[in-house]
């Protein structure tokens, strides 16, 4: 496939990873490589280690970025399995880590995967295709209070409960195949006076997203991972792109900076610009955040890997 995700703020995220040389860089969420791409290119000795759970974009990173085979990596594996990624690959050590938490244009824009508020594609939504759940299995089998609870927790979904109660509605009479099926008894369920805004498919969809996949449970652990393996001097930065992704990733940063000798960059989390959202609509919700692990001779108590 020749048409690639569009990497979100570039620029930015280069500006903190590429401040000074860095020998080992981990992309944990590599998708079909954009941020990488741009790594490589700016350097000459720097090396990527490239994560994904995503088969199909593994497959397009290697063959997007093989003419740096010398220098780059592409693991499949997701970002909770870091330290035993990099362990099998005799690395002790990285210098910056790069989370990247957004779903990818490869992923929405292909209706097979079930991603996306139109089609007659399946009900997917699986990152790993190798695993079991799908959106489809959740909306076929949980109960109408484990619907709801997804729908609060996951999407903030102010209709939870009216979407789950139509959700076992029509299940009891036909079951829900497509995403043209699930956008129907959506409709149904949210007012039409509520649907200004943002698309009335987008919080229920992000939640399942989120159930299939497992998203939140480990991504505090995870990022504080990555600070772990940090260098003195190294980096971990993470995109989110909805406010469940961004309260863990402001909280374990917090906890960083107060007990691990942590610094974080800015203390407002940078966005898109402007111009990157007029060229990139998809960006438009993204922050980013960034910390880095103090010298320990620079703060008392710093971080003992």
């Amino acid at each position: 496939m020749s048409v690639f995700h569009q990497p979100v703020m570039v620029d930015e995220i280069l500006g903190y990873l590429l401040a000074i040389p860095r020998r080992v860089i981990a992309d944990c969420t590599l998708g079909d490589g954009g941020h990488t791409l741009k790594i490589l290119q700016e350097t000459k000795t720097t090396f990527v280690v490239g994560m994904d759970i995503d088969e199909e974009a593994l497959e397009a990173a290697r063959a997007r970025l093989s003419s740096f085979a010398g220098r780059f990596v592409a693991v499949k594996g997701d970002y909770r399995q870091l330290k035993s990624v990099l362990a099998g690959l005799g690395v002790p050590r990285i210098d910056a880590a790069l989370f990247d938490l957004g779903v990818s244009s490869r992923q929405v824009d292909v209706v097979e995967r079930g991603f996306s508020y139109w089609g007659q594609g399946p009900l997917d939504m699986r990152m790993d295709q190798r695993s079991k759940k799908t959106a489809g299995d959740v909306l076929m089998t949980y109960s109408q209070d484990e619907l709801e609870r997804v729908l609060w927790e996951y999407g903030e979904e102010r209709f939870s409960r009216r979407i789950a109660r139509e959700i076992v509605r029509r299940r009891e009479g036909r079951p829900l195949n497509t995403a043209e099926d699930l956008m129907e008894v959506i409709k149904k369920a949210v007012p039409l006076r509520a649907r200004s805004g943002i698309h009335p498919g987008r919080r229920t969809f992000q939640a399942l997203r989120i159930e299939v996949n497992d998203e939140l449970s480990q991504l505090k652990a995870s990022v504080s991972m990555a600070f772990q393996l940090l260098n003195p001097g190294g980096i971990v930065a993470v995109l989110s792109y909805h406010s469940l992704e961004d309260r863990l990733v402001k909280q374990a940063f917090r906890s960083l900076e107060e007990n691990h000798g942590g610094r974080i960059l800015a203390k407002k989390p940078r966005v898109p610009s402007e111009a990157e959202i007029q060229t990139n609509p998809r960006s438009r919700s993204a922050k980013l955040r960034v910390i880095e692990r103090l010298p320990q001779d620079e703060r008392f108590g710093g971080f003992q890997p």
